[in-house]
Protein backbone atom coordinates (compact mmCIF):
# COMPACT_ATOMS: atom_id res chain seq x y z
CA UNK A 1 0.00 0.00 0.00
CA UNK A 2 1.33 3.38 -0.95
CA UNK A 3 1.20 5.74 1.13
CA UNK A 4 1.34 9.85 0.45
CA UNK A 5 4.37 11.73 1.59
CA UNK A 6 4.23 14.58 3.73
CA UNK A 7 5.49 16.72 0.88
CA UNK A 8 2.93 15.49 -1.61
CA UNK A 9 -0.03 16.56 0.35
CA UNK A 10 -2.28 19.33 -0.57
CA UNK A 11 -3.69 21.49 2.14
CA UNK A 12 -7.00 24.13 1.76
CA UNK A 13 -6.46 27.43 3.02
CA UNK A 14 -10.07 28.31 4.76
CA UNK A 15 -10.13 32.60 4.79
CA UNK A 16 -12.66 33.59 7.98
CA UNK A 17 -11.75 37.65 7.13
CA UNK A 18 -8.71 39.28 5.04
CA UNK A 19 -6.54 41.99 7.66
CA UNK A 20 -3.28 43.67 6.70
CA UNK A 21 -0.50 43.32 8.93
CA UNK A 22 0.89 46.22 10.95
CA UNK A 23 5.15 46.30 9.65
CA UNK A 24 5.48 47.03 13.55
CA UNK A 25 5.05 43.65 14.34
CA UNK A 26 8.47 42.67 12.20
CA UNK A 27 9.26 42.05 8.64
CA UNK A 28 8.81 39.19 6.49
CA UNK A 29 11.68 36.81 6.57
CA UNK A 30 13.58 37.49 3.33
CA UNK A 31 13.83 41.49 4.27
CA UNK A 32 15.42 40.70 7.63
CA UNK A 33 18.94 42.23 8.44
CA UNK A 34 21.82 39.91 7.66
CA UNK A 35 22.22 39.38 11.44
CA UNK A 36 19.08 38.52 12.58
CA UNK A 37 18.84 36.53 8.87
CA UNK A 38 21.49 34.14 10.37
CA UNK A 39 19.90 33.82 13.81
CA UNK A 40 16.84 32.68 12.73
CA UNK A 41 18.76 31.07 9.98
CA UNK A 42 18.85 27.27 8.46
CA UNK A 43 21.55 25.78 6.26
CA UNK A 44 20.44 23.01 4.03
CA UNK A 45 24.13 21.61 4.33
CA UNK A 46 25.27 18.91 1.17
CA UNK A 47 26.97 16.72 4.31
CA UNK A 48 30.15 15.09 2.94
CA UNK A 49 31.26 11.26 3.65
CA UNK A 50 33.70 10.77 6.47
CA UNK A 51 32.77 13.08 9.51
CA UNK A 52 29.74 12.77 11.78
CA UNK A 53 26.49 14.87 11.39
CA UNK A 54 28.60 16.03 15.22
CA UNK A 55 31.43 17.29 13.51
CA UNK A 56 29.85 19.10 10.43
CA UNK A 57 27.36 21.07 12.73
CA UNK A 58 31.03 22.20 14.89
CA UNK A 59 32.74 22.90 11.98
CA UNK A 60 29.96 25.19 10.83
CA UNK A 61 29.41 26.26 14.24
CA UNK A 62 33.08 27.57 14.22
CA UNK A 63 33.20 29.09 10.79
CA UNK A 64 30.43 31.33 11.50
CA UNK A 65 31.56 32.27 15.20
CA UNK A 66 27.94 31.12 16.22
CA UNK A 67 27.40 30.22 19.97
CA UNK A 68 24.20 27.20 18.92
CA UNK A 69 23.18 25.00 16.18
CA UNK A 70 21.88 21.75 15.77
CA UNK A 71 21.06 19.72 12.72
CA UNK A 72 17.43 18.03 11.56
CA UNK A 73 18.26 14.46 11.43
CA UNK A 74 21.42 12.56 12.04
CA UNK A 75 23.49 10.71 9.22
CA UNK A 76 26.21 7.69 9.46
CA UNK A 77 29.88 9.20 9.18
CA UNK A 78 29.54 7.35 5.64
CA UNK A 79 26.24 8.60 4.18
CA UNK A 80 25.80 11.80 2.47
CA UNK A 81 23.53 14.50 1.43
CA UNK A 82 20.76 16.50 3.13
CA UNK A 83 21.71 18.05 6.31
CA UNK A 84 19.71 20.89 7.83
CA UNK A 85 21.42 22.79 10.34
CA UNK A 86 19.58 25.16 12.45
CA UNK A 87 21.60 28.21 13.37
CA UNK A 88 21.58 30.16 17.07
CA UNK A 89 17.55 30.55 18.10
CA UNK A 90 16.50 28.59 14.58
CA UNK A 91 17.79 25.75 16.89
CA UNK A 92 13.68 25.77 18.21
CA UNK A 93 12.12 24.24 15.00
CA UNK A 94 15.16 21.76 14.88
CA UNK A 95 12.19 18.63 16.34
CA UNK A 96 10.15 19.73 13.14
CA UNK A 97 12.87 18.85 11.29
CA UNK A 98 13.97 15.88 13.33
CA UNK A 99 10.29 13.97 12.81
CA UNK A 100 9.76 15.15 8.92
CA UNK A 101 9.45 12.91 6.58
CA UNK A 102 13.14 11.23 4.61
CA UNK A 103 13.56 10.23 1.22
CA UNK A 104 17.17 8.49 0.33
CA UNK A 105 18.61 6.96 -2.90
CA UNK A 106 20.40 3.77 -2.05
CA UNK A 107 22.65 0.98 -3.61
CA UNK A 108 21.95 -2.38 -2.03
CA UNK A 109 24.29 -5.73 -2.65
CA UNK A 110 22.60 -9.04 -2.65
CA UNK A 111 25.09 -11.58 -1.39
CA UNK A 112 24.25 -13.74 -4.41
CA UNK A 113 23.09 -13.00 -8.24
CA UNK A 114 19.70 -12.30 -8.13
CA UNK A 115 17.05 -11.77 -10.97
CA UNK A 116 15.94 -8.29 -11.16
CA UNK A 117 11.81 -9.01 -10.86
CA UNK A 118 12.58 -10.45 -7.87
CA UNK A 119 13.94 -7.57 -6.41
CA UNK A 120 11.31 -5.41 -7.81
CA UNK A 121 8.29 -7.45 -6.51
CA UNK A 122 10.38 -7.56 -2.31
CA UNK A 123 11.22 -4.10 -2.73
CA UNK A 124 7.07 -3.62 -3.42
CA UNK A 125 6.58 -5.65 -0.10
CA UNK A 126 8.10 -3.32 2.06
CA UNK A 127 5.89 -0.31 1.16
CA UNK A 128 3.47 0.99 3.95
CA UNK A 129 3.57 0.15 7.69
CA UNK A 130 6.50 -2.17 8.25
CA UNK A 131 7.86 -3.24 11.73
CA UNK A 132 12.30 -2.77 12.60
CA UNK A 133 14.01 -2.79 15.43
CA UNK A 134 17.32 -0.97 14.95
CA UNK A 135 20.49 -2.11 14.17
CA UNK A 136 23.21 -3.54 16.87
CA UNK A 137 25.37 -0.36 15.73
CA UNK A 138 22.06 2.28 16.57
CA UNK A 139 21.76 5.59 19.44
CA UNK A 140 18.57 4.07 20.53
CA UNK A 141 17.33 1.20 22.28
CA UNK A 142 16.71 -1.96 20.27
CA UNK A 143 12.69 -2.06 20.27
CA UNK A 144 10.55 -3.54 17.84
CA UNK A 145 8.71 -0.27 16.58
CA UNK A 146 6.47 0.48 12.83
CA UNK A 147 7.56 2.85 10.39
CA UNK A 148 5.79 3.83 7.58
CA UNK A 149 7.91 3.38 4.02
CA UNK A 150 5.65 5.58 2.10
CA UNK A 151 7.01 4.81 -1.53
CA UNK A 152 10.08 2.59 -3.38
CA UNK A 153 10.89 3.19 -6.36
CA UNK A 154 13.13 0.97 -8.12
CA UNK A 155 15.79 2.41 -10.32
CA UNK A 156 18.25 -0.37 -11.89
CA UNK A 157 20.43 -3.04 -11.01
CA UNK A 158 22.92 -5.48 -12.54
CA UNK A 159 22.65 -8.87 -10.36
CA UNK A 160 24.28 -8.01 -7.38
CA UNK A 161 24.05 -4.28 -6.87
CA UNK A 162 20.76 -2.38 -6.65
CA UNK A 163 19.79 1.07 -6.96
CA UNK A 164 16.10 2.30 -5.78
CA UNK A 165 14.53 5.07 -3.88
CA UNK A 166 12.40 5.36 -0.63
CA UNK A 167 10.44 7.90 0.75
CA UNK A 168 9.85 6.93 4.57
CA UNK A 169 9.10 8.09 8.00
CA UNK A 170 11.63 9.74 9.77
CA UNK A 171 13.12 7.15 11.64
CA UNK A 172 13.51 4.39 9.21
CA UNK A 173 16.65 2.57 9.36
CA UNK A 174 17.80 2.00 4.99
CA UNK A 175 20.64 -0.45 6.23
CA UNK A 176 18.33 -2.68 8.48
CA UNK A 177 16.05 -2.57 5.27
CA UNK A 178 18.31 -3.69 3.35
CA UNK A 179 19.22 -6.69 5.58
CA UNK A 180 15.27 -7.50 5.88
CA UNK A 181 14.90 -7.82 1.81
CA UNK A 182 18.21 -9.90 1.47
CA UNK A 183 16.27 -12.32 4.27
CA UNK A 184 13.02 -12.08 1.84
CA UNK A 185 15.26 -12.98 -1.45
CA UNK A 186 16.87 -15.62 0.72
CA UNK A 187 20.67 -14.71 -0.23
CA UNK A 188 20.88 -12.03 2.01
CA UNK A 189 22.29 -7.98 1.41
CA UNK A 190 23.84 -4.85 2.62
CA UNK A 191 23.70 -0.95 2.09
CA UNK A 192 26.25 -0.55 0.38
CA UNK A 193 25.70 2.94 -0.20
CA UNK A 194 23.06 5.45 0.73
CA UNK A 195 22.30 9.34 -0.19
CA UNK A 196 19.58 11.43 1.60
CA UNK A 197 18.06 13.88 -0.97
CA UNK A 198 14.99 15.05 1.02
CA UNK A 199 14.71 16.23 4.63
CA UNK A 200 11.42 17.25 5.45
CA UNK A 201 10.77 20.85 2.85
CA UNK A 202 14.19 20.42 2.14
CA UNK A 203 15.69 18.44 -0.69
CA UNK A 204 19.34 18.31 -2.25
CA UNK A 205 17.93 20.99 -5.61
CA UNK A 206 19.37 23.89 -3.28
CA UNK A 207 21.72 22.20 -1.49
CA UNK A 208 25.36 23.82 -0.46
CA UNK A 209 28.86 22.34 0.05
CA UNK A 210 31.00 23.61 3.31
CA UNK A 211 33.35 25.12 0.54
CA UNK A 212 30.05 27.37 -0.60
CA UNK A 213 29.83 28.33 3.25
CA UNK A 214 33.46 29.25 3.22
CA UNK A 215 33.19 30.72 0.26
CA UNK A 216 30.42 33.83 0.90
CA UNK A 217 32.04 34.18 4.07
CA UNK A 218 35.24 35.12 2.91
CA UNK A 219 33.25 37.72 0.49
CA UNK A 220 31.86 39.22 3.77
CA UNK A 221 34.64 39.40 5.52
CA UNK A 222 37.01 40.66 2.87
CA UNK A 223 34.40 42.64 0.61
CA UNK A 224 31.61 43.56 2.55
CA UNK A 225 29.28 41.51 0.07
CA UNK A 226 26.22 39.92 2.08
CA UNK A 227 24.07 38.42 -1.13
CA UNK A 228 26.29 35.16 -1.10
CA UNK A 229 26.00 33.97 2.17
CA UNK A 230 22.39 35.60 2.83
CA UNK A 231 21.05 33.58 -0.51
CA UNK A 232 22.90 30.11 1.21
CA UNK A 233 20.63 30.67 4.48
CA UNK A 234 16.95 29.84 4.58
CA UNK A 235 14.25 31.52 6.93
CA UNK A 236 13.75 29.18 9.92
CA UNK A 237 10.03 29.48 8.50
CA UNK A 238 10.88 27.19 5.89
CA UNK A 239 11.42 24.19 8.07
CA UNK A 240 7.61 24.23 9.03
CA UNK A 241 6.58 24.56 5.41
CA UNK A 242 4.72 21.06 5.87
CA UNK A 243 3.01 21.45 8.62
CA UNK A 244 -0.41 22.49 8.81
CA UNK A 245 -0.99 26.79 9.94
CA UNK A 246 -3.00 29.40 11.30
CA UNK A 247 -2.99 33.31 10.01
CA UNK A 248 -3.67 35.35 13.01
CA UNK A 249 -4.58 39.15 13.16
CA UNK A 250 -2.23 41.67 15.09
CA UNK A 251 -4.46 42.00 17.70
CA UNK A 252 -4.16 38.39 18.64
CA UNK A 253 -0.22 38.63 18.73
CA UNK A 254 0.36 39.59 22.33
CA UNK A 255 -1.56 37.43 23.58
CA UNK A 256 -0.05 34.50 21.65
CA UNK A 257 3.03 34.95 22.76
CA UNK A 258 2.49 36.41 26.14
Amino acid sequence: MVVTPPWEIERTIHIKAVEETNPEYGCPPDRRPLRDHIRFGIINLDKPPGPTSHEVVTWVKRMMGLDKAGHGGTLDPKVTGVLPIALEDATKVVQALLSAGKEYVCVMRTHDEVEEHRVVETLKLFEGRIYQRPPVRSSVKRRLRTRTIYRIEYLEGDGRNWLFKVACESGTYIRKLCYDVGELLGCGAHMHELRRIRSGPFTEHDIVTLYDLADALTLLREEGDEEGLRELIHPMEDALKLLPKIWVRDSAVEALCS
